[in-house]
C-alpha cells in the first residue's frame, strides 16, 4: 500500500499535532526533565507525562498531600501536553479527569489500557488487563468523556491480552463509540510484554474498524526511517514513539524532518550527547535534590549509553553513583568515546 506523503497533521478533537508524532507516555521515564529534553530538540507533535495512577491521585488530594511527583512541571510547560491516567473505577477516573483539566489545563487526558506489568494489570485489574472487559471500558471512557469535555479524550491499548485473545478491533469500536478522540495501538499482546516484534499489519487493520476518529501506531520506532515506512506503509494517522527516544531524545526531530523530505540530521556528536545527558541531570537534581536526582537519574544515564562500545562497562559503574561528584567522574571516566 503506498499512501500520500507527507502525512497531514493529526486532529485529536479540535487540537492539531504537527508533526504527527507523539512522545509515549513511560512510567519512571517521562517527567517533565526529559520533556524538557525532548523540547529542546524538538519535532515531537505532542508531548506526554508518566502514567498517573487515579486511585492515588485521590487518596493524595483527600489527604492534602502533594499532588503526584508525576504531575511536576505540568501546570507550567508548554502546550500540548498529554497526561495519562489509570485505574478501573469510572467514577475515579472521571473525578481527576475532571480536576486534570480544570486545574491544570491538560490539552489531552490518556487512558491507559495498555500497561501489562503485573502491578497493574493482576493485582490493580488495570492497563491491559481491562482489554478483557469491554463493557468497562466503555463506561470508564464515556464518563471520562462527559468530566474532560471539551478536552479530548484518548485511549492507549495492545492488540488483546495474549496471541490467543487478540481482539482489538472490537476494542476499537468500543473506544470510538464510548467518544474517545482518537485510539493509539501497541502492536504486541500484554502476554508479549516488550518481546518479538510490534505488528504493524494488525494495527493497520484496525483502521476500517473505525469511522472518525485518527489512530495512531505505536511500537519499535526507533529510527526515522521506520516513522517514515510506518506512514508509507501503513495504514496510520500518526506515530508515537517511545523506548528507543529514551537515550535519544533527538529522535523526534530526526523523524521530523524526515517526514518533511529534509536530510535526517545526524545524531549528536559523542561529546554532545555526554553534554546533553549531564544537562538532563542538572534537571533532575534541580527538581529532586542531589541524592534522590543522582539515584534516578542512573537509568537515564544508561539509556543514553546503550547501543555504543563500553555500554555496559559504563552501566556497571553509574549503577553505583550516589552523589553528583560520583556521578561526574563516571561520566568523565567511563561513558562511551567511540
Amino acid at each position: 500500500m503506498t499512501r500520500p506523503f507527507p502525512p497531514p497533521p493529526l486532529k485529536i478533537g479540535d487540537l492539531v499535532i504537527d508533526p504527527p508524532i507523539l512522545q509515549a507516555p513511560m512510567a519512571g521515564f517521562t517527567n517533565a526533565a526529559f520533556r524538557q529534553m525532548v523540547r529542546e530538540f524538538g519535532g515531537a507533535g505532542l508531548l506526554a507525562t508518566e502514567m498517573v495512577n487515579a486511585r492515588g491521585f485521590v487518596w493524595l488530594d483527600e489527604n492534602e498531600a502533594e499532588h503526584p511527583d508525576r504531575l511536576w512541571g505540568v501546570a507550567d510547560e508548554p502546550r500540548p501536553l498529554a497526561v495519562q491516567i489509570w485505574d478501573n473505577d469510572p467514577n475515579t477516573m472521571a473525578k481527576v479527569g475532571k480536576r486534570l483539566v480544570e486545574e491544570y489545563s491538560v490539552s489531552v487526558v490518556d487512558i491507559n489500557f495498555g500497561c501489562p506489568v503485573r502491578q497493574v494489570t493482576e493485582k490493580a485489574h488495570s492497563g491491559s488487563y481491562l482489554l478483557r472487559e469491554p463493557d468497562r471500558m466503555f463506561r470508564i471512557i464515556d464518563q471520562l468523556v462527559k468530566a474532560c469535555a471539551p478536552t479530548p479524550v484518548t485511549a492507549k491499548i495492545r492488540l488483546g491480552c495474549s496471541r490467543e485473545s487478540v481482539n482489538c478491533n472490537e476494542v476499537a469500536r468500543v473506544v470510538e463509540e464510548a467518544g474517545a478522540a482518537a485510539l493509539t495501538v501497541h502492536g504486541r499482546t500484554a502476554q508479549d510484554m516488550f518481546r518479538g516484534n510490534a505488528d504493524w499489519e494488525r494495527i493497520s487493520e484496525i483502521k476500517s474498524h473505525l469511522r472518525n476518529i485518527p489512530l495512531i501506531g505505536n511500537g519499535d520506532l526507533d529510527s526515522a526511517e521506520k516513522v517514515v515506512a510506518a506512514f508509507q506503509n501503513y495504514n496510520v494517522d500518526g506515530v508515537m514513539i517511545a523506548r528507543a527516544c529514551l537515550g535519544r531524545p533527538w529522535l523526534f526531530a530526526q523523524a521530523a524532518a524526515a517526514l518533511r523530505g529534509d536530510p535526517i540530521p545526524p545524531d549528536p556528536t559523542l561529546d554532545d550527547q555526554r553534554q546533553c545527558m549531564l544537562h538532563h541531570y542538572e534537571l533532575v537534581r534541580d527538581r529532586f535534590g542531589e541524592e534522590k536526582g543522582t539515584v534516578l537519574m542512573r537509568k537515564y544515564a544508561c539509556c543514553y549509553a546503550q547501543g555504543k562500545r563500553g555500554a555496559r562497562h559504563f552501566r556497571t559503574h553509574v549503577a553505583r553513583v550516589a552523589t553528583a561528584g560520583e556521578f561526574y567522574q563516571v561520566v568523565q571516566e567511563h561513558f562511551p568515546t567511540q
